[in-house]
């Protein structure tokens, strides 16, 4: 399957945090992350439950402002920059697969004709379907069609929140599947999971964050192998970081 590569335009990249914290009321979320989100393969966020992940992720895209430091994207602004997110449990709108493609290539601005949409379903493996209504999909089906949608709006980095969380394994190897064509088609893939596994096939470098903080940033190989710190090296084991 032929995959569509990003087209020549200014860059995001790289996005950089620069001691960013966020606060929720009285609860601190994220403390005094630093770090550079660049062009290449994929970057895997993991660590326990409460560790931020969900937060880093809106801050990138801009969905939520830091209390304190500062978002910087490249060569653009990062209210306009060239970023979409695939949430854990996407919402269908109701009309059908093809329908929804095509909403999401008019909101982005782009020439929203069924070629053009039925080449996005393609690239997920969904053209077959293009006439069911999208709320009748499966639960694997919804989330490729989540993709297709978010790939409407030519993002150079793509974020995604724990997007096979609730699948089975066929369908969690469907949406990996497609991870891997478009990172191979040059968008940067960002993304959360809570599957170690996961992160071994798809990561080519890990951030670890626990208990707010970013712990640990490093190539995939070696991060698995040998973790160079206490937290890492516990959440590893499968044991509690507290």
């Amino acid at each position: 399957m032929q995959v569509e590569a990003v087209r020549d335009r200014p860059t995001s990249l790289p996005i950089t945090f620069q001691d960013v914290s966020f606060e929720a009321g009285d609860t601190q979320i994220l403390a005094r992350v630093n770090l550079s989100i660049d062009a290449g393969p994929p970057t895997l966020l993991i660590g326990p439950n409460g560790a931020g992940k969900t937060t880093l992720i809106k801050l990138a895209t801009g969905l939520l402002a830091p209390s304190a430091g500062r978002i910087c994207s490249a060569h653009l602004a990062l209210t306009t920059h060239r970023t979409a997110i695939v949430f854990q449990k996407p919402v269908m709108l109701r009309r059908s697969v093809i329908g929804n493609v095509v909403f999401a290539l008019k909101t982005a601005g782009r020439r929203a004709d069924a070629e053009t949409a039925t080449a996005l379903l393609a690239r997920v493996g969904l053209d077959k379907l293009a006439t069911r209504p999208a709320r009748r999909l499966s639960a694997g089906e919804q989330q490729r069609l989540a993709l297709a949608r978010a790939l409407a709006r030519d993002p150079e980095v793509l974020f995604l929140d724990e997007p096979t969380s609730s699948l089975d394994p066929a369908a969690t190897k469907a949406v990996e599947d497609v991870i891997v064509r478009t990172a191979a088609a040059g968008v940067k893939i960002v993304m959360a999971t809570h599957d170690l596994g996961q992160a071994r096939r798809l990561a080519g470098d890990v951030i670890f964050l626990a208990k707010g903080r970013l712990v640990e940033r490093a190539p995939a190989a070696p991060f698995f192998a040998a973790p160079a710190t206490p937290d890492a090296r516990t959440f590893l084991a499968g044991d509690l970081v507290i």
